[in-house]
């Protein structure tokens, strides 16, 4: 099969034998999939034949629609939980393409105020024995001015939620952040169906200590105050927070009624990884700058999902991020209490059958456990007040007020 070629043979043989640069293969897979997506009124005539075989054997190989996989949100409709996370496509130059890949969504950036060129590079590396990523890229991106630009041209539709993840610019201060947040935000408000407070990234100095309470707090509320469009606002959190800083920010998340946590980014902690030094640099792992994606993140992540759900009474819409690459994997978050789910470190080692062979285990899960569709199945293994009198939580209480009214 194609994908015992792909993870057995064409894997190992460019993260071992080759030793392809990962952010080389990572840009091209983009403009693959760019050029997949052109509109056959923009595309060269000699190529559209080529491209609409492509385009045929995505739907064939990579999507599975499914009525039961569907899931609301925000007043939008998912086609099915799992969506592509920030920082596979930053500057949305593959974003028409997602929706061929079989995502359910996706997630664009992050992307910065002002455009910058991110860390020196090496700054992407694979760690195959842990099915894992290291990366200290630092929001390399053309800037939101340039993004705003693209989106502006490829006419995208509401039927395939497109999020937009925000960060600071490395040259802005920390204290200057909330305007630097609210520029990119201005920019893009019209174009984005939801948005996303990034203060979690490992990779831009500084930028995680905006997770505390008198730093974030500025933030929310210059974007809520600028948010004329009612878009749904998210925060990003990173995996390494103690419980009570979590708590400090669901507080946060109820006075500024923010739509929903993702949980979470990449983790810092290295001690527990079977790869001891990156060949690449010729360090230790453990003395290497960066966020370790994949695998080895996601115990903690759906901890932190499991405790926000029942911190929230499951009232606010959580997206589970770290370590999918299985339907156990995916059911595993849903079931600990996330409504979406996002992957990136997951896809590039399962290969672009992933969503759909997620779907069909999620499809099989739903079957087992007797329930109708995945939103039954969110918080299904959690202990909170509504699981225990037997009720499903809706989408978030502004839905369900609204459901009163």
């Amino acid at each position: 099969m194609l994908q015992d070629v792909y993870k057995f043979s064409l894997l190992p043989l460019l993260f071992q034998r080759v030793k392809a640069d990962p952010e080389l293969v990572h840009q091209q897979t983009l403009n693959t999939l760019a050029w997949i997506a052109q509109p056959p009124t923009t595309a060269p005539y000699w190529s559209q034949p080529l491209r609409r075989f492509a385009q045929a054997w995505c739907e064939n190989s990579c999507q599975l629609v499914s009525s039961r996989l569907r899931q609301s949100l925000w007043q939008q409709s998912f086609s099915n939980p799992l969506g592509l996370a920030a920082g596979f496509d930053k500057d949305g130059l593959a974003a028409a393409s997602w929706p061929l890949m079989g995502f359910g969504f996706t997630e664009l950036g992050t992307v910065t105020c002002h455009a910058q060129p991110g860390n020196p590079k090496p700054r992407l590396f694979r760690l195959p024995l842990d099915q894992a990523g290291l990366n200290r890229m630092g929001f390399n991106n053309q800037g939101s001015a340039a993004l705003a630009e693209h989106l502006s041209t490829l006419g995208l539709t509401a039927d395939f939620p497109t999020g937009i993840n925000l960060g600071k610019s490395k040259v802005t201060p920390l204290e200057e952040a909330a305007g630097d947040y609210l520029q990119s935000f201005q920019r893009l408000q019209s174009m984005g169906s939801y948005f996303v407070v990034n203060v979690s990234s490992p990779n831009t100095p500084g930028l995680r200590s905006l997770q505390a309470r008198a730093q974030l707090e500025p933030i929310l509320a210059t974007l809520q105050t600028a948010n004329t469009e009612h878009k749904p606002l998210l925060i990003k959190i990173a995996p390494d927070l103690a419980w009570e800083d979590i708590d400090d920010i669901l507080e946060l998340a109820q006075q500024y009624n923010l739509a929903g946590i993702i949980a979470t980014n990449t983790t810092i902690a290295k001690e527990q990884l079977m790869t001891k030094r990156i060949e690449a640099t010729g360090n230790l792992v453990t003395e290497e700058a960066g966020g370790i994606s994949g695998a080895p993140l996601r115990q903690r992540s759906t901890a932190v999902i499991r405790y926000i759900y029942q911190k929230t009474n499951g009232q606010l819409p959580i997206i589970g991020v770290g370590g999918i690459f299985t339907a156990d994997d995916a059911w595993e978050k849903i079931t600990a209490g996330a409504s979406l789910l996002q992957v990136y470190t997951g896809w590039v080692y399962e290969g672009p059958w992933m969503v759909k062979n997620v779907m069909k285990g999620l499809l099989k899960k739903l079957d087992e456990h007797g329930l109708d569709n995945i939103q039954e199945a969110i918080g299904l293994n959690t202990d909170s007040p509504q699981r225990r009198l037997g009720f499903v939580p809706q989408p978030n209480l502004q839905d369900l007020i609204q459901t009163v009214q």
